[in-house]
């Protein structure tokens, strides 16, 4: 049913016949076609029917035969892109099976990466696989956070090197997991774009359809033009074709030199023949109402056809010129009490019959014979079972209920307020106190409840938005620019300049960095103290992940100082204290935030970890196995018992943690390799290379795991095997001292003493505190000199 109207819709779509024959043509060449155009940009003023002409396009190529994917303003970043792409995918049959399995990683790596501190990573100093500090220097090339070129492992700072390791153990357990959360394009990509060629070979043309780009332009224009005009995350099929479609042209500095591949489709009104046609095929056709409509729409396509869908048979009906553009959207309805429903809905941002019931005030079977009408009107989409109105009409809307009665302006929204105030406190029944913010349906409802507060009464709700934008930022940065972005649209609709300027700012800080958002909220005076408090928590974070510990203790002794009860505060200066080694402090700090936030997994987790760090095995145990009790599906405090179990000589307790986390998280590599070297302890060989290989499957190019595995070769005996292996790890990083005491041992037992004595020299040279190579080239040097036994 709905095919057959969505057809019998687009049989009256009339207008935009150049536009719609270009891109028709277009299919018509093949990839290698000079004619063919791989870019189309449609881009034009609100009202001039940029979507609707989208959307055309969109069946054009599916009748085409192409697969074809729809995003809109509802994403803020590129995941929630490639996830509203996936599923229209999946509704057109086919899967792109890799690509949601990242995606759902990605999700859970997110609201997991603060977790993910409280647990160990490869760096343990345990023998020859992790032996020193300057180990730190394969965490960060072997998870691709840094580059390795020339004599780079030797220039950079040892201590610095390993406060970036301390941070990368404690969060991340492999190089998909450190950038499924610091930059998920990187992983994500690549992915899209192989499963894109596997889908290009069953069908003629992919079409990307990017819609409302000039609010998703800031995040997706610049990946969109690495994904087209550079190989940085692989190939494009030959046969995808891109439309995108804003109010702005094209960004000349960056797409300057992709002219000869783009299609340029700007939209102006509607001419005089097109908008007769759109009029006559409504039935429109007598001459003095067709010239009033003409005269009173300038031809914008938006007003012409709502004026067209009332069918008026007489120019009065058109309305005089002193009516308001929502008069004449609304003249020909003879119901008022239509007429008021139409213009009360105008008020939320979105509609579904929950919001609507408590705009409009009538008995529930009204109501659905009236939402069903309402969702029928020329200027309402329907987009992910919500409505919406057209941006223009929207906008006339508020501004003739604003200016005609401002009492009811405010009367109104606030009892919009309420009512997602009321939805919002039902939605965190059952949520554990303080999760809330990770709970995105509750975000929802508190921006929703915002948004209203700020047009009920701009100047007393801004200061409250503000500091309520905070922790939004603090939970997820998408959440941050969706806030700000509220503030914008709340500050245009209530014609308040402050708070639209607030929120513009805050909108291009956000996407500029969380930390220049941090320090515009700072210089605000109206921040209150629990606010400056929580906007030196989030700084501090952020400094903190780019290893910038001194800098991260500051902000969260300003934190502290502001708001001596605020646990997080303590939580992330006793990470910081960890990273530098200074384990006490470590420990009273995260003492602090377990008192003031009681029974907090993360918190617990991190206090265990840092117990381990110390060589306090009981201690660290009894904190994990509390972390776990607060949180079975915790995956990092599950291995982190397991480490511990083990270093107490609890195998079989040690062995059923690892094998609870990998059955939560089979991507967790710090636990698969931790499960190979208990199995190696426990001399089941098979097992732990089955561990040991599945690693170096899911991350080839980490020099720690080929060092692990290497290692385990050499305790196995498999002293050809372990040189191969650590000579890769080697190659991938050089001047790794684990991995070259480990090949030196391995010589040894090879007898090629000189070669082992080599490396043995070298990776004390680039760690002198290398403990474990330091005994072992004593020893070869004895039996070198034949004066020792093994």
């Amino acid at each position: 049913m709905q095919e057959l109207i969505g057809r019998r819709r687009r049989a009256g779509f009339v207008g935009r016949v150049e536009e719609r024959a270009a891109f028709r043509r277009n299919l018509g060449f093949a990839p290698e076609d000079e004619r063919h155009r791989f870019l189309f940009h449609v881009h034009g003023d609100a009202g001039v029917g940029k979507t609707r002409l989208v959307r055309e396009l969109e069946q054009i190529a599916r009748e085409a035969g192409a697969l074809t994917a729809y995003v809109d303003e509802g994403v803020a970043g590129v995941p929630e892109a490639l996830a509203m792409m996936v599923r229209q995918f999946e509704a057109q049959g086919r899967r792109f099976k890799e690509l949601e399995r990242l995606l759902a990683a990605h999700r859970e790596r997110r609201h997991e990466a603060e977790a993910a501190l409280a647990v160990g990573g490869p760096e343990d100093r345990e023998g020859p696989s992790t032996g020193s500090l300057t180990v730190a220097r394969a965490a960060q090339v072997g998870l691709g956070m840094v580059p390795v070129a020339g004599a780079f492992a030797v220039a950079l700072d040892t201590d610095r090197l390993a406060e970036g390791a301390d941070r990368l153990r404690a969060r991340f357990r492999s190089r998909e997991d450190a950038q499924l959360v610091l930059s998920p394009e990187r992983v994500l990509t690549p992915v899209l774009l192989d499963e894109l060629a596997a889908a290009a070979d069953t069908v003629p043309w992919i079409v990307l359809l990017l819609d409302t780009y000039e609010r998703t332009g800031p995040f997706l224009d610049p990946w969109l033009h690495d994904v087209m005009t550079t190989d940085r995350y692989g190939a494009l099929p030959a046969n995808v074709v891109v439309v995108t479609s804003g109010q702005h042209p094209f960004d000349t500095a960056r797409w300057g030199s992709f002219a000869d591949f783009r299609t340029d489709l700007p939209l102006g009104p509607f001419t005089e023949a097109e908008a007769r046609g759109l009029l006559a095929d409504k039935g429109v056709r007598d001459e003095p109402v067709v010239a009033e409509v003409l005269r009173l729409t300038g031809g914008l396509p938006v007003l012409v056809t709502a004026l067209a869908e009332q069918h008026p048979t007489d120019p009065d009906d058109v309305g005089d010129p002193s009516a308001t553009a929502v008069e004449r959207f609304l003249k020909w309805e003879p119901d008022p009490a239509r007429r008021s429903v139409a213009l009360a809905c105008a008020l939320p941002r979105r509609l579904d019959l929950d919001v609507f019931r408590t705009v409009v005030d009538c008995p529930d079977e009204d109501a659905d014979a009236l939402f069903g009408w309402l969702r029928g009107l020329p200027f309402v989409t329907e987009r992910r079972d919500r409505l919406t109105y057209h941006d223009l009409v929207r906008d006339a809307m508020l501004r003739l209920r604003r200016r005609h009665s401002p009492r009811g302006w405010t009367r109104e929204h606030e009892r919009l307020a309420e009512a997602y105030g009321g939805w919002r406190e039902e939605t965190a029944n059952g949520l554990r106190p303080g999760t809330e913010w990770d709970h995105e349906p509750w975000r929802e409802l508190l921006l929703e409840e915002t948004y209203h507060r700020l047009c009920a009464r701009p100047g007393t709700a801004l200061p409250e938005a503000l500091n309520t934008l905070l922790p939004a930022c603090a939970a997820d940065p998408a959440a941050g620019r969706r806030w700000a972005v509220t503030v914008a649209e709340a500050g245009v609709a209530a014609e308040a300049p402050v708070v639209r300027d607030w929120g513009r700012r805050l909108s291009q800080a956000l996407t500029d960095g969380m930390t220049e958002a941090m320090d515009l909220l700072l210089a605000w005076p109206g921040l209150d103290g629990a606010g400056r408090a929580l906007a030196h928590v989030v700084r501090g974070r952020e400094l903190r992940n780019a290893g910038e510990f001194g800098r991260a203790l500051a902000e969260y002794d300003l934190a502290i100082a502001r708001d001596p009860e605020r646990a997080t505060a303590y939580y992330g200066r006793g990470l910081c204290r960890r990273a530098l080694r200074d384990l006490d402090g470590a420990l009273a700090d995260l003492d602090r935030a377990d008192e003031l936030a009681p029974d907090t997994a993360l918190f617990v987790a991190a206090r265990g970890e840092t117990h381990r760090l110390a060589g306090r095995f009981t201690e660290a145990l009894a904190d994990f196995g509390r972390a776990v009790a607060l949180d079975p599906s915790d995956p990092h405090a599950l291995a982190g018992r397991g480490v511990c179990r083990h270093a107490l000589e609890q195998y079989d307790g040690a062995l059923g943690d690892f094998d609870r986390a990998l059955g939560l998280a089979p991507g967790h590599l710090w636990a698969r390799v931790r499960r190979a070297r208990l199995r190696g302890a426990r001399g089941e060989w098979a097992a732990a290379f089955a561990d040991l290989d599945e690693a170096v499957r899911r991350a080839p190019d980490s020099p720690w795991i080929a060092s692990e595995r290497g290692d385990a070769y050499r305790r196995a005996g498999r002293f050809a095997d372990a040189v191969t292996e650590l000579t890769r790890a080697a190659a991938l990083l050089p001047d790794y001292p684990s991995a070259l005491a480990g090949r030196g041992a391995a010589l040894h037992e090879l007898g090629r003493g000189a070669e082992a004595l080599a490396d043995l020299d070298r990776a004390i040279g680039l760690d002198p505190d290398f403990t474990w190579a330091k005994e072992t080239r004593d020893r070869v040097r004895r039996d070198l000199a034949g004066t020792g036994t093994d």
